[in-house]
């Protein structure tokens, strides 16, 4: 059954000829599953017509029913949640985000914005919570095996709030938490830059660094759900400290602004108000060719670099995508990244941006609903039962 619905979600309408052909399986046993993948409500039967050339009975034709249920993706950061509603090729519905409150306002503030973003994302795709066959959750923080989240952080604390207990006891639903940045690497595998690799690391660089790994096709999550948690990197020359790329940029900017004698770009603040100063607007400088904000770019690019090199060093990817909100604004970072990365490694990997934009951790999330959702298929009963089939024309 696993076999012929896993052709079906990746195909359109197909024949009982084309199962055969794409599983090796018997006609009878082809037909027999497929009559119970229709009963069962996961796929549907299509009315054939039989060409004019054609004689004898037409073939029957089964499609796979996209929305006989729904997934959720979610991505539940440090400041705003963002929740999708996907169907289940994964094809997104809706989405909606709310923004959170402070971490130190404690679990209920929090809970209650995820579940208007849950809410409203639900209603944009039209898809009742009965519907929804599992969710995906991506935090700022480790996850192990058993779903737990290490207490070894204070920072990983304030995600320990009980959203597999709130989201099963409020829709019902069974809850998959996962670490963003593995979360990330599931979504550039799936649809990404990592399509056809297996060998994979995709960089979150935003205000922290973390990696999500792929090994030989598998996520890898170490013992405790840490693995690619990047820490000690003082401990590193050259590097100091796990901070992403824009608190960097906004660090250096200002350093390099009061240094120079100039004034901040127009997006920013001034030189003696550091934190006012956006990492958008000196990559919009460096663009723009500001000679000041080119060199915090480099500066930025080469200790990028560096960490890009270490990890290299132990798990040699085929590629690492830079991924997350500064992911479209890091592609400057990529020629002085690339320079720099030779210094240390006699092959070093392919970067890349990723093109996935702020949706990579939520797409991560859908992928890790579905795969719970294709791995318990005969657990799983579809809320949507199949309707109506179009009439389409089609031969065997």
């Amino acid at each position: 059954m696993g076999a012929v619905l896993a052709v079906m979600r990746h195909s359109g309408a197909v024949t009982g000829t084309d199962l055969i052909e794409a599983t090796g399986l018997a006609r009878a046993t082809v037909i027999a599953v497929c009559d119970d993948l229709a009963n069962a409500g996961w796929i549907r039967e299509l009315q054939a017509l039989r060409p004019p050339s054609q004689k004898g009975r037409p073939a029957r034709v089964f499609e796979f029913d996209a929305r006989a249920g729904a997934v959720v993706g979610i991505d539940f950061g440090v400041a705003k949640t963002t929740v999708v509603v996907g169907d289940l090729r994964g094809g997104i519905l809706a989405r909606a985000t709310e923004i959170l409150g402070a971490l130190a306002g404690g679990a209920p503030e929090r809970v209650a914005a995820l579940n208007r973003a849950i809410g409203a994302a639900l209603a944009g795709a039209g898809v009742a919570p009965a519907e929804v066959l599992a969710a995906g959750v991506g935090l700022a923080a480790p996850v192990d095996r058993n779903g737990n989240i290490p207490h070894s952080q204070a920072f990983w604390e304030h995600f320990d709030i009980g959203i597999p207990e709130e989201l099963g006891e409020r829709y019902g639903w069974p809850v998959l938490l996962a670490n963003d940045a593995n979360l990330a690497a599931m979504a550039e595998h799936w649809m990404g830059a990592g399509v056809g690799l297996d060998d994979l690391a995709v960089m979150l660089a935003g205000e922290r660094i973390g990696f999500g790994l792929m090994e030989s096709g598998r996520l890898l999550r170490g013992a405790s759900g840490r693995a690619g948690e990047v820490g000690r990197l003082e401990l590193v020359n050259g590097v100091g400290t796990a901070d992403g790329i824009a608190p960097l940029v906004r660090e250096l900017a200002a350093r390099e602004f009061a240094a120079a004698g100039v004034a901040v770009p127009a997006r920013g603040a001034s030189p003696a108000a550091p934190r006012q100063v956006t990492a958008e607007a000196v990559f919009a400088a460096a663009a723009g060719g500001d000679t000041p904000a080119q060199r915090v770019l480099d500066a930025v690019a080469r200790r990028m670099a560096r960490v890009i090199a270490l990890l290299a060093t132990f798990m040699d990817p085929e590629l690492v995508v830079i991924g997350g909100a500064v992911a479209e604004s890091s592609r400057a970072l990529l020629a002085p990244l690339g320079e720099e990365l030779a210094k240390f490694m006699p092959t070093p990997p392919r970067v890349a941006v990723s093109s996935l934009g702020d949706a990579i951790v939520t797409l991560g999330a859908v992928r890790l609903a579905l795969d719970h959702v294709e791995d318990n298929v005969l657990d799983l009963v579809p809320a949507r039962a199949a309707g109506p089939a179009p009439v389409r024309s089609t031969h065997d």
